[in-house]
């Protein structure tokens, strides 16, 4: 009988933390444990949350931090995660004796991936999640990628495996370090959970979503402007629901004022996973206007919900949306060319059923958590890990 494989989860962000990333670490974490590994989640502990507490057959491990809020991290609060990780690492994977690590985001993670290689010799796999990734959202993450980048090349070429979440960001990894072999394992989706639902006809006002952090990177200034361009009669006919939290709130609420759209926008700020599903089942139509991403989980949810997705033509969106198949696509920073699709959409329910049904087929032949895992799990294998490197170790103590 083949000895369980047992497998360390490394990330600063963990649900109700962070958005994508922390995502795919519960639903990672899951699906690998019903392939039949041992599975530990390392992270940051946040209010009142236990600090251990088992979740769909793995345990999660909550180390001490500084983290203050669901939607965001600071530069310091990183650092201390980071220290803290440094000290409970070692005998959390000794204490489970590990085969391998997954760490994600190369920093604040990946140096917790390197120490554990370089004291108790376990190897470890990158998982690349977009502002980890030199150039990366350009101008604003700059400096923080010009500070970390000796880290950052450090991490990577110690690695057994990186990984990037979609093509885009693997080539961005690659103009990096180019002599670093970059892999690409895409985000998945809970088929499960996220559902097309059938709109009974209500008379009602349309329904607009866009899921996500309210922070520049989102592009919602953008998409607030292309509201505003819509002629009346299509503007007054829908609502923008808007759900996330973050720092561009409040500019965001005093631009719609600017605008006069208050009373077409609702703020939902976040809201439990539990409850996600349903909003998405509620939608018409899906709106992403970022300027930079990975692979978008928020895109994948709605895609499985069935719903057309309008978005921009960027890394991890381009491979999700077929131009005029379950979606369109715009430039980014294109407030006219999102007004124009937004438009289009909005007067022709037809074509909006057509995508929908569209998006659900592509993720159902493409995209799932059980797929993604599976990548991973085959990926620690391939790197040899017949007994774990940790119990050689304790072994020979």
């Amino acid at each position: 009988m083949a000895q369980k494989r047992r497998l360390l989860l490394i990330n600063y962000e963990f649900p109700p933390l962070g958005g994508g990333a922390g995502t795919a670490t519960l639903n990672i974490a899951r699906e690998l444990t019903a392939l039949g590994a041992e599975v530990t989640v390392l992270t940051s502990a946040f209010a009142g949350l236990p600090k251990r507490e088992m979740m769909h057959g793995y345990e999660v491990i909550r180390i001490p931090t500084l983290r203050r809020r669901k939607d965001r991290c600071s530069v310091v609060e990183m650092t201390v995660f980071i220290i803290s990780a440094a000290f409970h690492c070692l005998p959390i994977a000794r204490g489970i004796r590990a085969d391998i690590a997954i760490v994600f985001f190369s920093i604040p993670c990946g140096p917790i991936g390197y120490l554990l290689k370089r004291i108790l010799g376990l190897p470890y796999i990158v998982s690349l999640r977009g502002g980890d990734v030199p150039g990366y959202l350009g101008k604003e993450l700059a400096f923080y990628h010009w500070l970390t980048a000796p880290l950052t090349r450090l991490v990577w070429r110690q690695a057994a495996h990186v990984v990037a979440n979609s093509g885009g960001l693997q080539q961005l990894a690659r103009q990096a370090l180019p002599e670093i072999k970059i892999e690409v394992i895409p985000n998945g989706v809970d088929l499960n959970s996220f559902v097309p639902a059938q709109h009974p006809a209500s008379g009602g006002p349309l329904a607009l979503l866009s899921v996500g952090r309210l922070h520049v990177q989102k592009g919602l200034d953008v998409l607030l402007q292309a509201m505003a361009k819509l002629p009346p009669q299509l503007r007054d006919a829908c609502r923008l629901i808007l759900v996330g939290d973050g720092p561009e709130r409040g500019p965001l609420q005093e631009l719609a004022s600017q605008l006069g759209l208050s009373q077409l926008i609702e703020f939902r700020g976040w809201v439990d996973r539990a409850e996600i599903a349903a909003i998405y089942a509620a939608a018409d139509l899906f709106v992403f206007p970022s300027r930079d991403e990975g692979m978008p989980n928020a895109v994948l949810e709605a895609m499985a919900s069935g719903l057309p997705i309008v978005a921009t033509r960027i890394s991890g969106s381009e491979e999700l949306v077929v131009e005029g198949g379950n979606g369109l696509l715009v430039e980014v920073d294109d407030a006219e060319a999102l007004a124009a699709a937004l438009g289009r959409l909005i007067e022709n329910a037809s074509l909006r059923m057509q995508m929908g049904h569209a998006s659900r087929q592509r993720i159902e032949e493409r995209y799932s958590w059980p797929l993604t895992a599976k990548a991973y799990y085959d990926m620690a294998a391939a790197s040899g890990l017949a007994t774990g490197r940790v119990d050689q170790i304790l072994d020979t103590q």
